[in-house]
């Protein structure tokens, strides 16, 4: 087991990161000095860089009321600052989901989204948008009490009529379990919160580390935001249980229709049994303290229906303690520590395999890309020198005779660019008909046009009908797309093989590219809304409609989401294909220019043989240094990208 804690990994997969982001920095200084870069090659690094710098690492807390969820993550995170950070007392202290981060461009404070805003269709993402409908509260990092104070705003509820209620979606007349909330004076306590953003900078915290704490079923069920957006987008979900009640029913309910459902079946799914210490008696022995444990791990595993070994006993509460007080017999009774090396385990390799995946495709067919125009540029310097060379001792008509074969070579070559004008235009055209299907404004026009069929129709099948056509449009939308990558791609591989055969330029490869990922979250919303309409069936006509239309925002929310994610990687994918071939042609072009000139000025004696021979001698010994040096760049970057999965794979060991 590792000797680090989860805290101490993660600053460990911090400092990869920011290493990595020095050798591709320094990449692209070393193209900028050499004078090899454009504004492609710069786009693409700058947002390489970018990514790596505001890379998340999204960690869920999810569990019913008086779990320990907080009291957990203060022990997993925060026991560095010797104090409970998070208030963590008897009975429901978070109400409403809370988002843990840093955002270094916001002063430290607490952002907190009326609930009242619920009343409406707006998703919490959406009003991410607008800071003033939210109200912010100053945090005092200097001082723990002050940050404790603040803090417990997160936890307020307030007493509102069974009508409004309703309209938030937090009672429905007809639910047993909401009657209970009722209060003798006929009102209903909800949460003051819909959302919290804790911006806090916290070491973790600030390389990037998000953490999602929920506030249980109530808040899973009626905020369709963390059912398809939150939760699904979170790299592990920490589900907790209590030792002393085990597998409620309301515990199933989250699991079985929150979590279990989620893609990638249970990675990054960890299950906490949590209050051991309850178990813990004086008057029984140690044997029979474990084999109760057992008895409950046995039974939780079987209800879930996972293996023992997936589900991890702890006491957040003595392992919290435990850090505080440097008592390490205590944290090993606690056995936090297990659960922090699983959790690791789970997460950290998982994440990184993601990070180090794209970077390694990305700067692989950028380097490529640099070292096929080099060797460009040294077979031109080549085959000039051999020219050159054999002019030595020739009298003037052959000079005129080679002057002669380059312009003519020219000319053939500027015909080809023609062509290749013609390519772009075409290129162009599939571009366009790419984003007439993929674009914003074809799934905004989905989107309103849903809106406005869901609004016609307040019936059953008249809300069915208009989100079943919604999700055919949109994989009919993402079909085409594909049909039109793959045309681009075939177009693009034959005018690379024809420049090839013609003009001697590299044959390149159109990179690969592909909407199924985008089809396969598609269907997951899909199979979310199928599940949540069903639930909706035996609701009034008015009811249905109003719980259904919030849902719908948020999955539109998410979809247009998913949109501007394929938005960006189309728009960079059609860069990448069409780069390589610029950059070619503008080079040829360019070394066909300086070919002529250097015969003329040969020609016309102003340049001795000699000299110019010696000046392409000296730049072939300039490319050469430039191949060597771009293969040190390459052997750096590719060092950074598994050097610390080497360092996880020892520590494992």
């Amino acid at each position: 087991m590792s000797n680090l804690t989860l805290a101490q990994q993660f600053e460990q997969y911090g400092a990869w990161r920011e290493g990595l982001a020095s050798q591709i920095s320094s990449y692209r200084d070393w193209l900028n000095h050499e004078e090899i870069n454009d504004w492609q090659i710069d786009l693409r690094l700058q947002h390489l860089i970018d990514r790596l710098a505001e890379d998340k690492l999204n960690v869920a807390f999810v569990a019913e009321f008086s779990r320990g969820k907080s009291e957990l993550i203060n022990a997993i995170f925060f026991a560095d600052y010797k104090k409970r950070l998070l208030p963590s007392t008897a009975g429901r202290t978070t109400m409403c989901p809370t988002e843990l981060l840093y955002d270094a461009s916001r002063p430290p404070s607490i952002q907190l989204l009326p609930i009242a805003t619920r009343a409406g269709n707006v998703t919490t993402t959406e009003y991410k948008r607008y800071p003033d409908e939210w109200t912010t509260i100053p945090l005092d990092v200097d001082s723990a009490e002050a940050m404790l104070d603040t803090l417990q705003r997160v936890s307020e509820t307030q007493q509102v009529s069974k009508e409004d209620a309703e309209k938030y979606g937090l009672y429905r007349a007809q639910d047993a379990d909401s009657l209970l909330t009722v209060s003798a004076d006929g009102t209903v306590e909800i949460p003051r919160w819909r959302h919290a953003i804790i911006n806090f900078p916290h070491p973790l915290l600030q390389k990037g580390l998000v953490i999602l704490d929920t506030p249980g079923l109530n808040a899973i069920g009626t905020e369709p935001e963390l059912t398809l957006n939150l939760l699904p987008s979170a790299h592990a979900i920490i589900f907790i249980l209590a030792a002393d009640t085990g597998v409620t029913k309301s515990d199933i309910e989250v699991w079985r229709n929150h979590i279990a459902p989620m893609q990638g079946g249970h990675r990054g799914r960890l299950v906490v049994l949590n209050k051991i210490d309850g178990l813990w008696d004086d008057l029984k022995s140690q044997e029979a303290i474990d084999a109760e444990l057992q008895g409950q791990v046995e039974s939780c595993a079987n209800l879930l229906g996972l293996e023992n070994k997936q589900i991890y006993p702890v006491s957040a509460q003595k392992g919290l303690l435990a850090k505080i007080n440097d008592d390490a017999t205590l944290l090993a009774r606690s056995r936090l520590l297990e659960l922090e090396h699983a959790l690791s385990e789970e997460l950290i390799p998982s994440k990184q395999d993601i990070v180090r995946d794209n970077t390694a495709s990305e700067m692989g067919d950028l380097v490529t890309s640099t070292r096929e125009l080099l060797g460009a540029r040294l077979r031109n310097v080549d085959e000039q020198l051999e020219e050159l060379t054999g002019l030595r001792g020739k009298n003037e008509e052959v000079v005129q005779h080679m002057m002669t074969k380059v312009e003519e070579e020219k000319a053939h070559f500027e015909k080809g660019l023609q062509q290749f004008q013609a390519l772009r235009s075409v290129f162009s055209h599939h571009s366009n008909e790419l984003f007439s299907h993929l674009g914003m404004d074809r799934i905004k026009t989905e989107v309103r046009d849903t809106r406005i069929a869901m609004e016609k129709s307040r019936f059953s099948a008249g809300l069915r009908s208009a989100m079943t056509s919604f999700f055919t449009k949109v994989d009919q939308n993402i079909t085409h797309s594909a049909i039109q990558i793959d045309e681009i791609k075939e177009m693009m591989s034959a005018m690379y093989k024809k420049f090839s055969a013609e003009h001697g330029l590299t044959e390149v490869t159109p990179p690969t590219y592909s909407t199924f990922k985008y089809k396969k979250e598609m269907d997951r919303l899909e199979k979310s809304y199928n599940e949540h309409f069903n639930t909706l069936l035996n609701m009034l006509t008015n009811e249905q409609y109003t719980l259904t239309a919030k849902f719908f925002e948020t999955l539109a929310s998410r979809v247009v989401n998913i949109y501007e994610v394929a938005n960006r990687e189309a728009d960079s994918w059609l860069k990448a294909v069409m780069a390589p071939m610029e950059t070619q042609v503008r080079e040829h072009q360019m070394q066909l220019r300086r070919r002529l000139e250097s015969i003329k000025r040969i020609h016309k004696a102003t340049d001795t043989l000699e000299d110019r021979i010696a000046e392409l001698q000296e730049m072939r010994i300039n490319i050469n240094n430039q191949l060597n040096t771009l293969d040190k760049l390459d052997r750096d970057i590719k060092h950074a990208l598994i050097a610390s999965l080497n360092q996880q794979s020892a520590i494992a060991a």
